[in-house]
């Protein structure tokens, strides 16, 4: 009976596994990463990507963003939200709008990213920088996370980056290198092309990442990822934009006095760092109160 028993359960396991592997299809498995293309165009300036050692690095970054199922897919649905916000602001300011994939590679288009370094915000402004492009940093108020001021200073940042290197490429790489670290490498290696240097790992990849993340935005399909217009999470809905220069002695008040949760209130105004605003400078700053 015994043997019988241990039979009949090895028979159901071999017909289980069996059944399980002619239901997985080819059409469930894995798509492959895109092709590297002959050449990206990239704020305008044409990239060609047919030099093998550009090809087998663009390549890296391709298996990264197809493979990186979680990461990617949550960048993909924020994407709506947060382009909408940072486009016009770009276009403003005379910045091309394949610029706005840098913050893809930043902070993963989320508002709330702080890096282990420091760095905060969409556009991961340290303290140094962000207060040097006009940002307030302090305990109470941290413009680095308001998405509005923190994509003005990034334009401003941009613009001197481009006016000293002539490449937006170029720009990408200072972006996350520094300026004065990719002048000094242009010139101790005598090159002009960023793509040309030996640099650390992480700004040698960046700037391919950044052009496999214009990709990606353009066509997540050919990545395998299918979306649908209403997996894009929402913009957020703003009821009234309140300016002020004085303080709020306890912003849970102010919320319920505004018609809203202190949730919500912190939510839309990512940049308010504590649960009250004494501005002592009497500095002018405007609140988004959020529908409900």
């Amino acid at each position: 009976m015994r043997r019988f028993a241990v039979s009949f359960l090895l028979l159901l396991c071999c017909l289980c596994t069996a059944r399980s592997q002619s239901v997985y299809t080819l059409e469930q498995t894995p798509g492959t990463p895109p092709a590297v293309p002959r050449m990206i165009v990239f704020a305008g300036d044409t990239v060609r990507l047919t030099r093998p050692d550009i090809r087998e690095r663009l390549d890296r970054e391709l298996i990264a963003f197809t493979y990186s199922h979680s990461s990617s897919l949550l960048m993909l649905k924020r994407s709506r939200r947060i382009f909408e916000q940072i486009v016009p602001i770009l276009q403003l300011h005379g910045i091309p709008e394949d610029l706005k994939y840098l913050m893809a590679i930043e902070s993963n288009l989320d508002p709330k990213a702080l890096s282990p370094a420091g760095a905060a915000g969409l556009w991961q402004f340290m303290k140094a920088s962000g207060r040097e492009y006009g940002l307030v940093i302090d305990e109470e108020v941290d413009e680095r996370y308001n998405i509005e001021k923190a994509t003005e200073a990034a334009c401003a940042y941009l613009k001197t980056a481009y006016s000293k290197f002539g490449s937006w490429m170029n720009v990408a790489a200072g972006y996350n290198g520094g300026m004065a670290g990719l002048a000094k490498k242009l010139s101790d290696q005598k090159q002009d092309d960023a793509m040309d240097l030996w640099m650390v790992e992480e700004t040698s990849r960046y700037m391919y990442r950044v052009l496999v993340a214009k990709m990606f935005f353009e066509n997540p399909s050919s990545f395998g990822f299918t979306i649908s217009p209403a997996d894009y999470y929402p913009s957020l809905k703003v009821k009234e934009r309140l300016t002020l220069a004085e303080g709020i002695p306890s912003l849970v008040d102010f919320a319920i006095a505004h018609g809203t949760s202190y949730k919500r209130l912190k939510e839309a105004n990512l940049w308010l760092r504590d649960n009250k605003l004494v501005n002592k400078a009497q500095r002018t700053y405007t609140i988004l109160i959020p529908e409900e």
